[in-house]
């Protein structure tokens, strides 16, 4: 029986872990919980999973879970909050398993927290491998355990992996569905709407991931993950668009032979590989075959997604720049959500608060996090310093 601790519960990869975890009853528990800022939600879990410890974002939330939990005969279950409680969540001793999906930087202190602890961990954040990804994997590998990815393309080339050894391999290709505006004319992208950018061709996921994947940062995000994951150099990490999404990624051997991994497009897939690793147990969930009447590949546009661009040079430079690059494209999506910049804003946020980063090398989380903050600060002077007009991408 493998206890797991999740954190970012109440999102889209928690709750699709919770549905994995009821599927194989005789296979894993809930040993405890991180469910940011949906008390409802966090309630109903904690009494469905009745999990030794639920943590929530604020301190009020969690002083009202707790009256909840005891009135509904739950009380023997440990409430707590904020930082500190998501640590505890990640490093409780009744926990064998955390799988890490909180989006941001937020879920980062507490991961880093689990691979010390040496928990096995299923990574959902890449975040956590951008803005940290020299720390965390360093640690893991000190600790002798495993990162296993749970995102779909990078849980692709994990499997596509098991098919030769890391000095077999010439590249890692990562697909990219191309987002709502593959084929939007450049000169259109100035008029972009939050609707237009929200509307994904493939996926359902949440706001911002939903962003990144229209300006094609999220794939870059991916490259910087895909780096520091399985210590490729960027130059050999490609992406290609593949708008079908049936090809998940690809690895390309020195002999000229390609794998890839095909399935359906449902993340309790790769979650299952992740919660099972290395072993692979029967499942319900079926690719069509036949379905495949043709696939389609072609090179990302940089000019048109220039976020992708930014990524692979944050990615070369290291350090800090690849912190600078999350905070501000958090804070420019974010900006672009409450309408105060347009789309093309994004890119040009991001690229100025990479002009003004300073290519240094953080040796701590706590240093991580100082930079994050400074990034953020320089993102937020030049949201405002834009007041909503029209920017530009140099390239």
């Amino acid at each position: 029986m493998k206890r797991i601790a999740i954190l970012g519960s109440t999102g889209s990869i928690g709750c699709s872990t919770l549905k994995i975890v009821e599927s194989y009853p005789d296979r894993f528990a809930v040993a405890t919980l991180a469910a940011g800022s949906n008390l409802e939600l966090a309630f109903e879990q904690a009494m469905r999973w009745r999990p030794k410890l639920v943590s929530v974002a604020e301190e009020s939330a969690a002083d009202s879970l707790r009256v909840r939990l005891r009135a509904a005969g739950a009380g023997e279950i440990d409430v707590a909050w904020g930082t500190a409680g998501t640590v505890a969540v990640a490093t409780h001793p009744d926990a064998d398993f955390v799988v890490s999906a909180i989006v941001g930087v937020a879920g980062l202190e507490a991961t880093y927290a689990a691979v010390k602890a040496g928990k096995g961990i299923g990574l959902a954040n890449k975040e956590c491998l951008v803005a940290a990804g020299e720390l965390v994997t360093a640690e893991a590998k000190r600790q002798g355990i495993p990162l296993l990815p749970i995102d779909s393309e990078h849980n692709a080339v994990h499997q596509c992996l098991r098919g030769g050894r890391m000095d077999e391999v010439e590249r890692v290709w990562l697909t990219a569905s191309g987002g709502p505006f593959l084929h939007t004319p450049r000169e259109e992208f100035e008029s972009i709407t939050v609707a237009q950018a929200l509307n994904h061709p493939t996926w359902k996921m949440g706001r911002r991931i939903t962003i990144d994947s229209a300006t094609l940062m999220n794939k870059g995000f991916e490259v910087i993950e895909a780096v520091r994951l399985f210590n490729i150099p960027p130059e050999r990490t490609k992406v290609v668009v593949h708008p079908q999404s049936t090809v998940h990624s690809m690895v390309e051997f020195v002999d000229g032979s390609i794998l890839t991994q095909v399935s359906v497009t449902d993340m309790r897939l790769p979650i299952l590989y992740a919660l099972t690793w290395p072993e692979r147990i029967a499942s319900d969930l079926r690719f069509d075959v036949l379905s495949m009447t043709h696939l389609d590949f072609c090179p990302p546009d940089m000019e048109k997604f220039p976020c992708l661009r930014l990524a692979y040079e944050a990615v070369e430079a290291g350090g800090a720049k690849t912190v600078a690059l999350n905070a501000a494209d958090e804070v420019a999506v974010a900006a672009f959500l409450e309408g105060r910049i347009p789309f093309l804003g994004i890119p040009a946020t991001i690229q100025a608060v990479l002009n003004e980063t300073p290519a240094n090398k953080p040796e701590s989380i706590y240093e991580v996090l100082c930079m994050d903050l400074e990034a953020r600060e320089r993102a937020l002077r030049f949201v405002a310093n834009s007041n909503g007009s029209r920017v530009a991408v140099t390239n």
